[in-house]
């Protein structure tokens, strides 16, 4: 047997299906189950028990699996390795994001980064979902919120400020709150992820801390879509500056309440404590192509997030 058949019976086994692994390798799923069937026909054992619904390992691949896939990881670490002992950056760059925050600040820094390693592509993964970064082939990814994956490398890329924000058009038509406690009689437009909830804290210049619970005739889980309704004139939006930053310096949008701190992020991510992090899978190596990509970002965040700079 060679790597290329051991590699092909670990990616069945991560992507759970012949299928996938097929995607990933660019080939017919006939051909990936033909490998594994000529694998388990050398080993003289069934690696699956395959059903129509169904691919599960055996007690035998199981036991197989655990001591092979390390073996197959390491020689992966040593191509790639020699790859980089040239100082080439090559190859494909599988990059993941939520999809708001890839629009507005990730892919206009992608042409200088492209221009710097032309032989370099990038396969952009956008969307809000958590991945498992191994078993969809994921090289770095950028994730909102609180990192608490043990299996990950992380940096914090930026910290997110979060602005209460709505249309000149909507406050002439429904008046200004005066107070945050006040936006109990205002539509409120709220964003459905996790992390990220209806109940809105402010902590006025006194230190005064309130909590509204925000409600209103819009809820999505894209932060673009929500903009797009309070630049419509439908409600008062809390979203982080990357989103909202231009809005606010053209005069689109407008900050209720610029006296005050606000966030509608749960848990401990409280004022000024949710953050952007580069992940990475936990690795003895980091491949050049994840490293060039993870300083690039970073420079780039150095004076905030793309869409944040120079908000109000």
């Amino acid at each position: 047997m060679d790597v290329t058949t051991l590699r092909c019976f670990v990616d069945v086994v991560r992507r759970g299906s012949f299928a996938g692994a097929a995607r990933d390798r660019g080939v017919d799923p006939s051909h990936v189950s033909r490998t594994v069937a000529a694998l388990e026909a050398e080993l003289g054992v069934r690696l699956f028990q395959r059903t129509t619904r169904r691919l599960a390992l055996t007690e035998a691949g199981a036991v197989y699996l655990d001591r092979i896939a390390p073996l197959v990881d390491e020689l992966e670490r040593a191509r790639l390795q020699a790859i980089d002992a040239g100082r080439l950056v090559h190859g494909t760059l599988r990059v993941a994001a939520p999809v708001s925050f890839a629009l507005l600040n990730v892919v206009p820094l992608l042409p200088e980064f492209t221009r710097r390693h032309p032989q370099l592509a990038i396969d952009l993964v956008l969307t809000d979902a958590t991945l498992d970064l191994v078993a969809e082939r994921i090289d770095v990814a950028i994730r909102l919120g609180d990192v608490r994956d043990g299996r990950l490398v992380a940096r914090r890329l930026t910290t997110m400020h979060f602005r209460p924000v709505a249309s000149p058009g909507y406050l002439a038509r429904r008046g200004h709150p005066a107070t945050p406690e006040a936006l109990a009689d205002h539509d409120c437009l709220l964003l459905d992820v996790a992390g990220f909830g209806d109940r809105w804290r402010f902590r006025g210049p006194d230190g005064r801390t309130v909590t509204v619970h925000a409600a209103g005739p819009v809820r999505s889980s894209n932060a673009l879509a929500l903009k797009t309704c309070a630049l419509a004139d439908m409600g008062i939006l809390v979203q982080a500056r990357w989103i909202v930053g231009g809005e606010l310096r053209t005069g689109a949008l407008v900050d209720v309440f610029p006296d005050h701190e606000v966030t509608a992020a749960d848990g401990d991510l409280a004022f000024g404590g949710a953050a952007a992090w580069l992940v990475h899978p936990s690795r003895s190596y980091v491949p050049l192509k994840v490293q060039r990509f993870a300083d690039h970002l970073q420079h780039a965040f150095a004076l905030g997030p793309p869409g944040d700079r120079g908000a109000a």
